[in-house]
């Protein structure tokens, strides 16, 4: 199908959004870096904060960067109510978010200011594509980053138990990692599809990956040898393990909590197989997984490193792909590359 894709990165502090054209050239489609809708919404919050107003936030389950706006607003002393599918994004645990002070509510109380939780909001989109005088895409693709639905349990060990369905019901394939049909504890991106039209959706760092892999001469390298693919996100830091069309090891941890030295040592220990999955749960990150290591990668050793974060390793010996000419649309060229790779 010689489709245009609306293509959605939705990270922590930027939406990285690229509408893909297939007869124009990549660097010729129109492209945009705006705020995240954590971060809009949680401006409107802000405002309304300001205005000493009560809110009522309803729709969907998104991004938790919002919750920090939440908090500051009943600080304030002034009332949150939530539709329950709104209230998800504070916790998996609705008894949790009614301890902050968040009363649940289907239906806006009298005086509350009504606020949408979404990661999509079709009649924004819809006022800015009649802005830039572009025609409505025929479909949409996202990604976004989702913990999964864990009430009750840690949700770094349950977003890692995504990784390990990837490696063993995957099998590894790079391709499963854009769901057509979405695992049913990824409530997020259960929410997002649902907003976008049903269209396919991926985690933003694997959806990095496969933007790495949009390379042509990256994704030739990696059926010659094993390559080390690294997203340092603005919140996470993930690295997989390619060879011959399969992913050999996932590495994941957050990003506020490594440096320079500790994250080159750990990907170093990583590419080897010898970093324990304890190591990195124990430093607060989400763990490691490495299935047997076939010489034939010869140690995995060229790193290529994506991310607004990336700079944390241009003294070592990494390259910074671009793929399609921005390194900041690598998730929504990733979700292309899938779709492409899916058939």
């Amino acid at each position: 199908m010689n489709a245009t894709t609306l293509c959605l990165d939705i990270g922590s502090g930027t939406q990285d959004v690229l509408l893909h054209i297939p007869d124009r050239e990549p660097e010729n489609c129109p492209k945009f870096v705006l705020p995240s809708p954590a971060l809009q919404v949680g401006k409107r919050i802000a405002e309304l904060t300001r205005q000493q107003k009560a809110i009522w936030l309803h729709g969907h389950n998104m991004g938790g960067g919002v919750t920090r706006f939440v908090r500051a607003h009943l600080k304030a002393g002034l009332a949150v109510s939530a539709q329950p599918s709104a209230a998800y994004t504070m916790g998996d645990d609705l008894t949790r978010v009614e301890s902050m002070g968040v009363t649940l509510s289907e239906d806006c109380p009298d005086g509350h200011e009504p606020v949408l939780f979404s990661d999509f909001d079709r009649s924004w989109w819809e006022r800015f594509f009649e802005a830039a005088e572009l025609d409505w895409p025929d479909r949409i693709a996202a990604c976004a980053q989702d913990h999964g639905f864990h009430p009750g349990t840690s949700n770094r060990i349950g977003r890692f138990k995504l990784w390990e369905q990837l490696l063993g019901d995957g099998q590894g394939r790079p391709e499963s990692l854009l769901f057509q049909d979405v695992p049913s504890m990824m409530t997020r991106l259960a929410d997002l599809q649902a907003c976008i039209g049903n269209g396919p959706v991926a985690d933003t760092g694997a959806a990095a990956v496969l933007g790495a892999l949009y390379v042509v001469e990256i994704e030739e390298q990696s059926h010659s040898r094993g390559i080390t693919l690294v997203n340092v996100g603005n919140s996470h830091t993930v690295a997989f393990l390619l060879y011959r069309g399969r992913i050999f090891g996932i590495y994941e941890h957050h990003t506020g909590l490594l440096d320079e030295k500790t994250l080159w040592q750990d990907l170093h220990s990583f590419r080897e197989g010898r970093l324990a999955h304890q190591n990195v749960f124990d430093a607060n990150g989400h763990g490691c997984l490495t299935l047997p290591l076939p010489e034939g990668a010869q140690g995995f050793a060229p790193v290529h490193v994506l991310g607004p974060r990336r700079a944390m390793l241009e003294n070592h010996d990494v390259s910074f792909p671009s793929p399609g000419g921005d390194m900041m649309l690598a998730g929504s060229f990733g979700l292309i590359k899938g779709m492409a790779m899916q058939g």
